[in-house]
């Protein structure tokens, strides 16, 4: 292998970008090992979340007998009108477009953490590079801290 002579700036500034774009294998593993337990504990709240979704759906069908069967005169039971079933269904397409709305303003709030965090990282890397002297975020061999590795907001 052959050695050239490179300017200093230069060569920190290589170093520097390959710092701030890899990080460690342990932190890498970590991040594997939380990102398996988040899907772990999404697939539990899906399971339970698709068990309560059923039970509703089968106590709407009985409303919906109820509500025909009040309608065709066979008694009033529960005093389930068409209008109030009506007003049921409404609410609950209300809900389903709340539920997304929020959905997608939860992710934007992810989404704008992480833009933080990193805008951090970075600005945090200069300045550290730029008083210390040293090649980049981490000196020769180390890697970029991550902050909240489970999390978005990290340790916010």
């Amino acid at each position: 292998m052959n050695r050239a002579l490179v300017p200093a700036s230069l060569r920190r500034a290589v170093l520097r970008w390959f710092d701030s774009r890899y990080i460690s294998r342990a932190d890498h593993r970590q991040d594997l090992k939380d990102a398996v337990w988040e899907v772990r504990t999404l697939s539990r709240e899906v399971r339970a979340l698709s068990r309560e979704v059923a039970a509703l759906r089968a106590e709407v069908g009985e409303l919906r007998t109820r509500a025909a069967a009040s309608a065709s005169g066979a008694g009033d039971r529960g005093g389930v009108t068409p209008e109030r079933t009506a007003r049921w269904d409404e609410a609950h397409r209300l809900a389903r477009e709340t539920a997304v709305a929020l959905d997608q303003v939860l992710q934007n709030e992810v989404l704008l953490w992480q833009a933080v965090d990193r805008a951090a990282r970075t600005g945090t890397a200069r300045f550290e590079a730029e008083d210390s002297g040293r090649p980049g975020p981490g000196g020769l061999g180390g890697t970029v801290e991550r902050s909240g590795a489970g999390s978005p907001r990290g340790s916010r």
